[in-house]
C-alpha cells in the first residue's frame, strides 16, 4: 500500500541512537553505528522520532511500504519485557557513575599506585555514547585512543579524572568520528577538550576528526594533544 513512513538518511546519521530510544514501536534499530528502519510494519507514519535527531537525518516520504501492524508490534514489546535483562540496563544505555573516595583511593593514591576507578559516566565508545546526554553539560570532554589506557599506567588519574571520557580506534572502527564530535560540542557546553592518541601514524585519525570538529563547531574551546609512547611515555 501507499502511505506515509520515515526515512533515514545514513550519511547525516552520527550513530547516537536517540531515534531508536524515541521509537515506542521498536521500528528503529542501531546497525554498525547508523539507525536503521528494521521494520517497515512496525513505522505508524507519526514521526516521534524526528525531533529526537539532532542532525535531521529523519524525514517522511510516501511510498509503497506494508501497512502499520499494531497487533506485531504489541507481541514483540510483549517479548522484549519477558526477555529482558533483570537489571533492565542494556549496555547503550546513557547513565552518569557517582563516586565516593574511599580510605583505601586515598592510600592508593598518595603511595602513588593507579588503581582508582575515575570512569564518571557510561557508555564510553564514540559510537555509542548519546550526543545530547546530560553529562555533556559543563564537562571537560576527553577522547581518546582506546591503546592510551594500556600503555600509560596512570591514565584513570591524570586523564579520566574530572572529565568526561570518549574513546574510539580510528583504525579498526568503520567511518570517521567528525560527525558525531562535532554534533557532541556544538549541541553542548563543553568547556575544554584533551585529546590522548598513541604514538603510532594510525591513531592521528582520532586527533585530526577532534581537531576537525572543533573547528566545525565555531566554538573557542581550550583544547590539547598529549601523545602517548608505546612504551608508556607522555609527549604533549
Amino acid at each position: 500500500m501507499l502511505r506515509k513512513i520515515i526515512r533515514i538518511d545514513e550519511e547525516k546519521c552520527t550513530g547516537c541512537g536517540l531515534c531508536a530510544n524515541a521509537c515506542h514501536e521498536g521500528a528503529i534499530g542501531m546497525v554498525d553505528g547508523k539507525a536503521k528502519l528494521l521494520r517497515e510494519d512496525y513505522c505508524d507514519g507519526l514521526g516521534d522520532c524526528l525531533p529526537a535527531c539532532p542532525v535531521d537525518a529523519i524525514s517522511f516520504e510516501v511510498r509503497e511500504a506494508p501497512a502499520y501492524n499494531e497487533a506485531a508490534v504489541q507481541q514483540a514489546k510483549q517479548q522484549k519485557q519477558a526477555e529482558a535483562l533483570p537489571c533492565g540496563c542494556p549496555g547503550t544505555n546513557s547513565k552518569r557513575i557517582e563516586r565516593t573516595e574511599s580510605a583505601e583511593d586515598t592510600c592508593a593514591i598518595s603511595k602513588n599506585t593507579p588503581s582508582v576507578n575515575r570512569l564518571s559516566q557510561w557508555p564510553v565508545q564514540i559510537k555509542l555514547v548519546p550526543v545530547n546526554a546530560p553529562y555533556f553539560d559543563g564537562a571537560n570532554l576527553l577522547i581518546a585512543a582506546d591503546c592510551t589506557a594500556y600503555a600509560y599506567g596512570r591514565f584513570h588519574e591524570d586523564f579520566i579524572k574530572n572529565r568526561i571520557t570518549l574513546i574510539g580506534c580510528p583504525k579498526l572502527d568503520e567511518g570517521d568520528y567528525t560527525d558525531k564530535l562535532t554534533a557532541i560540542i556544538e549541541n553542548n557546553n563543553i568547556k575544554s577538550v584533551t585529546i590522548v592518541r598513541m604514538e603510532v601514524p594510525c591513531c592521528g585519525g582520532i586527533e585530526q576528526a577532534a581537531k576537525r570538529a572543533l573547528q566545525a563547531s565555531g566554538k573557542f574551546i581550550p583544547w590539547q594533544v598529549v601523545t602517548v609512547t608505546t612504551d608508556g611515555q607522555l609527549i604533549e
